[in-house]
C-alpha cells in the first residue's frame, strides 16, 4: 500500500514538473526594440525638431515660460539662452527633456531626434 502511494506521489510530482517546464518554455520574452532614429540622418530644425516643439512643448513654452519654442523664435531662444551646447547629452535642452524634474511629452524617438540635432551642431536649417 505504501509503495502504491509513493509511486502515485512520484507520478504526480513528475507530471507537475513536466507541466511547469512546458509552461515556462512557452513563455514569450519581450524584446526591447530601440526607436528607429538614425543618428546619421541630417536633422533639420524646420522639418524635424520644430514639429516636436509644436506638438509637445509650446503649450507651456509659448512665450509664458522660457525658452520660447514657438516657430520662428525657438532657434534664438535655444541658442542665446544656452540650451544647446556640446556635448549634446549634457546640454540644457536634452537634460531637461530627460530629467525627472520636467514632465516631457515628447516620445523617446523625438528626444533622440533632438539629441542628434544638437550633436550635429543645432543648426537653424
Amino acid at each position: 500500500m505504501n509503495q502504491k502511494i509513493t509511486k502515485i506521489r512520484q507520478i504526480i510530482a513528475s507530471v507537475i514538473l513536466i507541466m511547469a517546464i512546458a509552461g515556462f518554455a512557452s513563455c514569450e520574452k519581450y524584446k526591447f526594440t530601440p526607436p528607429a532614429v538614425d543618428p546619421n540622418t541630417t536633422w533639420k530644425l524646420s522639418t524635424d525638431i520644430q514639429p516636436v516643439f509644436n506638438s509637445n512643448c509650446i503649450s507651456c513654452h509659448g512665450d509664458a515660460l522660457k525658452p520660447d519654442l514657438r516657430e520662428g523664435k525657438s532657434f534664438n531662444a535655444l541658442t542665446k539662452g544656452g540650451y544647446v551646447s556640446a556635448p549634446a547629452e549634457s546640454s540644457k535642452l536634452y537634460s531637461t527633456l530627460t530629467g525627472s524634474s520636467h514632465t516631457p511629452r515628447a516620445t523617446e524617438e523625438q528626444r533622440l531626434k533632438i539629441l542628434y540635432w544638437i550633436t550635429q551642431g543645432a543648426l537653424n536649417n
